[in-house]
């Protein structure tokens, strides 16, 4: 099993920037593919990053391309999301996941976060 906890979120104004954070507890951390997803209201769960075992690739999402930065540090078991230039739009739930697979689909992570709110006023 793998226990995945996020922190970081808040609330912010457009244009901003928040580094959420993930840590990772109870499985070989540097051997789980990583990735972030957001829900919004009334949406279903949707890709925003991932990041493969030694972080040497990573995948977006079209929305965040070019905003968002995903990283990991495998010696603190922990990934992140660098999120800048914040936009209203990107209000939502923000949910780590870790699997054994790397890409954009949910089916590919068996972990899931407890999700963390990340609030963008307008």
């Amino acid at each position: 099993q793998v226990q995945l906890v996020e922190s970081g979120g808040g609330l912010v104004q457009a244009g901003d920037s928040l580094r959420v954070s993930c840590a990772a507890s109870g499985r070989s951390f540097s051997r789980l593919y990583m990735g972030w997803f957001r829900q919004a209201a009334g949406t279903e769960r949707a890709f925003v990053a991932a990041i493969s075992l030694n972080g040497g690739s990573t995948y977006y999402a079209d929305s965040v391309k070019g905003r968002f930065t995903i990283s990991r540090d495998n010696a603190k078991n922990t990934v992140y999301l660098q999120m800048n230039s914040l936009k209203s739009e990107d209000t939502a739930v923000y949910y780590c996941a870790a699997g054994e697979r790397f890409g954009d689909r949910r089916s590919h992570y068996n972990y899931w976060g407890q999700g963390i709110q990340v609030t963008v006023s307008s």
